[in-house]
């Protein structure tokens, strides 16, 4: 059984562990791409997680034997006319139990709902979509990242488009 809690200080170093055995397993290259991709694709930075820390709906899943399962990183937004809670991802350990990620969303969606925060928006991951579907969310895309620069080149993801770089995208905009 898993508990879902806020995360603090002496989570960090666990955390930020289990999001390179995450990456490592999603991608079995990470170790040999660039030290920029690779620092691109953690969400566990010191100054990322002091931020979620005190963002009151990001939260950790933790097993009865203390261990670290998953993390979900989502924080509050304003919308100009309403407020948002943005989910920025999902982490889980390769060996998270089934579930996992729906209680790590659930516990997301409370914290919102308690907070008066009526919208939580979700990016549709393989990992996210049966918690998705737990919650009833409703499907109004799948979120789409535009990396600017050279990681454009190495990013992970489906890449849309033609293959252009971004610059000559946002040229041809112009």
């Amino acid at each position: 059984m898993l508990r879902y809690r806020t995360f603090a200080e002496p989570d960090y170093a666990p955390l930020q562990a289990l999001d390179l055995a995450a990456q490592r397993q999603a991608d079995p290259t990470f170790d040999t791409l660039p030290a920029r991709e690779r620092e691109g694709r953690l969400g566990t930075s010191l100054p990322a997680l002091k931020f979620y820390e005190r963002s009151e709906h990001s939260f950790a899943a933790q097993d009865e034997a203390g261990e670290l399962r998953g993390l979900i990183l989502a924080q509050h937004v304003w919308q100009g006319d309403r407020p948002i809670v943005l989910v920025r991802t999902v982490i889980l350990a390769p060996d998270a139990p089934e579930g996992t990620a729906a209680g790590l969303l659930h516990a997301a969606v409370k914290s919102a709902y308690d907070s008066a925060v009526y919208e939580v928006h979700v990016p549709v991951t393989p990992a996210l979509e049966a918690a998705a579907h737990a919650e009833e969310a409703h499907l109004t895309g799948r979120y789409a990242v535009c990396h600017l620069g050279t990681r454009a080149e190495t990013a992970p993801g489906e890449r849309l488009g033609p293959g252009r770089g971004a610059g000559t995208q946002a040229e041809g905009r112009a």
